[in-house]
């Protein structure tokens, strides 16, 4: 078997193995019971007290949103302004201006909402001042809030009748202390020790293996780098993210990088089974979200691996597949790996470039953030699979006749409606944003305020309609990777994207908790012999199809006229 499938066998293994205990740590932090990290209480009081929260005040849906959406505004309007006077500001050693108002405001906003698109170099775009006081701390806040949020669901389901969906502040506080902060410590100190910067040293000067003298930027950025892959934010410390060689220095890195991504959405799931102690229901959601993410995986690396037909035409050979945008140090098949999990798990970070996959790898990566439920991100991959329970259980209930039931409570018109429209919503933001640029390019290449549109595309027709698609697509989703022959630092871009940004982000919270606290305001009604069981494997194969037919299938037209052109296309050089 080939090497390389065999580490991305192995790094999947890994995950899990890791995945399950942390889950079960998580359920007990949670729940209040004794754990390692309860050392940290004395600091989590003493955070309490300082900001005058009650940490056992009980929270319906609608005060437990309330505290999430008010904090968040709070960071939203900080980071603007340090982003936007950031040069004039300490720790700026290589002198790198401050962002303009567009782009401080999509900057902000990216940061804000877990996404961390970036419209900038890393490098040059922000200084060590606004890595640390922005986008670090953004990294924690965000992948915190998504996880607050989803322990809402889970108090939500674990009471048979109750208003009571935990204390946001109790909650966020400890995602911090007891699940962020440790998992990074451990996973910097690992990067700083393979040749990851961790200094506030400005740009070194090198000389390549050609004898050129070149400026490199560093920075402390071991920390950085561990709590976006942790906390499945996904920035690059420097331009070429994980791509960069010391941003991942060597292939033990790419593995531990790749595991700090996707350890906790998956230990979510199986937190959640501990949790509400129905551990076979959180098996049918992994089995479901495995399957999904094999269903995208596979023909990535089949894509990957037989290389390209237009370069094979030209008689050049391809030993190890498609090499174009990709560091020979990971390969096509460990590339291929990444791309499909960050952005499943919406990290969006890379260690390829995307732009240079092949058409069918590029779909495959779309349908990934456009389904944004297969893991998903911190938290929210799991409100994001809630609502096709939601919509599966409705329709299990109009097939055998009866008012649909989950968790022992009635699911009605209300709870249905709002799963809906979030996920109805979502897409309506994907394609409409796609279809006024594309309208724009088509309709408008001179644009008094903003970039010309056919300077916002390095390839044209199907390739570029597909980098304006991901773009949005990115946006909506929270992950942050992009198709890179976009142009996208203009006004028009940094605007657009960023009101993509922040609904795709707080909508599908919104909805979901307050279904959850709907559901469980409701009368508890046991099991009778026609309720179908959420553990089951109809149950699974049920909401499978809801995610295929009511997500998937609904961009398809987007992706037909995209990545499907494009590979059809370039069918052709084999023929």
């Amino acid at each position: 078997m080939n090497t390389e499938i065999l580490g991305i066998i192995f790094m999947f293994l890994l995950t899990v193995l890791l995945a399950y205990p942390l889950g079960k740590y998580i359920s007990k932090v949670f729940l209040g019971e004794k754990t390692l990290t309860d050392f940290m209480a004395p600091v989590e009081r003493s955070i309490y007290r300082l900001c005058g929260i009650d940490p056992n005040e009980a929270m319906d849906w609608k005060q437990f949103l309330k505290a999430m959406l008010t904090i968040n505004l709070v960071w939203l309007v900080y980071a603007f302004f340090l982003l936007l006077y950031q040069d004039k500001l300490p720790l700026n050693p290589d002198s790198n201006p401050g962002q303009t108002p567009d782009l401080a405001f999509n900057t902000a906003i990216s940061f804000l909402v877990n996404c961390d698109l970036q419209h900038y170099s890393g490098e040059s775009g922000v200084t060590y001042l606004t890595q640390l006081l922005v986008v670090t701390f953004l990294q924690f806040v965000s992948a915190a809030t998504g996880i607050a949020c989803l322990v809402a669901l889970f108090n939500g389901l674990k009471e048979k009748t109750t208003r009571n969906l935990g204390n946001f502040w109790s909650i966020f506080v400890k995602t911090n202390t007891r699940i962020l902060l440790p998992i990074c410590i451990a996973g910097a100190i690992l990067l700083a020790f393979n040749g990851t910067p961790a200094s506030f040293e400005g740009k070194d000067s090198i000389i390549t293996l050609q004898g050129d003298t070149v400026l490199v930027s560093r920075g402390p950025a071991a920390g950085m780098i561990a709590i976006k892959h942790v906390g499945t934010n996904g920035g690059g410390w420097f331009g070429a993210n994980s791509a960069h060689p010391l941003e991942n220095p060597n292939y033990f890195t790419n593995i531990l990088e790749m595991v700090m991504q996707m350890v906790i959405p998956v230990a979510m799931i199986f937190a959640l089974g501990f949790y509400i102690r129905n551990k076979k229901f959180a098996y049918v959601i992994f089995t479901v979200m495995t399957v999904g993410m094999l269903w995208l995986l596979i023909p990535t690396i089949v894509s990957e691996l037989n290389g390209n037909p237009a370069i094979e035409k030209m008689g050049i050979a391809q030993a190890t597949g498609a090499m174009e945008g990709k560091e020979v140090r990971f390969g096509p098949a460990a590339s291929a790996y990444w791309s499909i999990i960050t952005t499943i798990i919406s990290t969006g970070s890379v260690n390829s470039m995307h732009d240079s996959t092949m058409p069918l790898s590029g779909m495959m990566q779309l349908l990934g953030m456009m389904v944004n439920g297969f893991y998903g991100g911190c938290g929210v991959g799991i409100l994001n699979y809630y609502l096709n329970i939601i919509i599966a259980v409705f329709i299990s209930g109009l097939m055998v006749g009866r008012t649909p039931e989950f968790m022992g409570h009635k699911v009605e018109a209300r709870e249905v409606k709002i799963a809906m429209i979030v996920t109805l919503f979502t897409a309506l933001l994907t394609k409409g944003f796609t279809a006024l640029a594309a309208y724009m390019v088509a309709h408008h290449p001179d644009i008094a305020w903003a970039v010309k549109p056919s300077g916002w595309l390095n390839n044209p027709g199907f390739h570029g309609f597909s980098e304006m698609l991901y773009e949005y697509t990115s946006a909506n989703a929270n992950n942050g990777s992009g198709f890179e022959g976009l142009g996208d630092n203009n006004v028009f871009w940094n605007v657009t994207s960023g009101f993509v940004l922040i609904l795709g982000r707080f909508i599908p919270i919104i909805g979901p908790v307050a279904i959850a606290g709907m559901l469980a305001n409701k009368k508890y009604i046991p099991e009778a012999g026609g309720t179908l069981r959420t553990d089951s494997f109809t149950f699974g194969m049920m909401t499978f199809a809801v995610i295929i037919i009511v997500t998937a299938l609904s961009y398809f037209p987007p992706l037909a006229l995209g990545p499907l052109a494009e590979y059809f296309t370039l069918k052709t050089f084999e023929l």
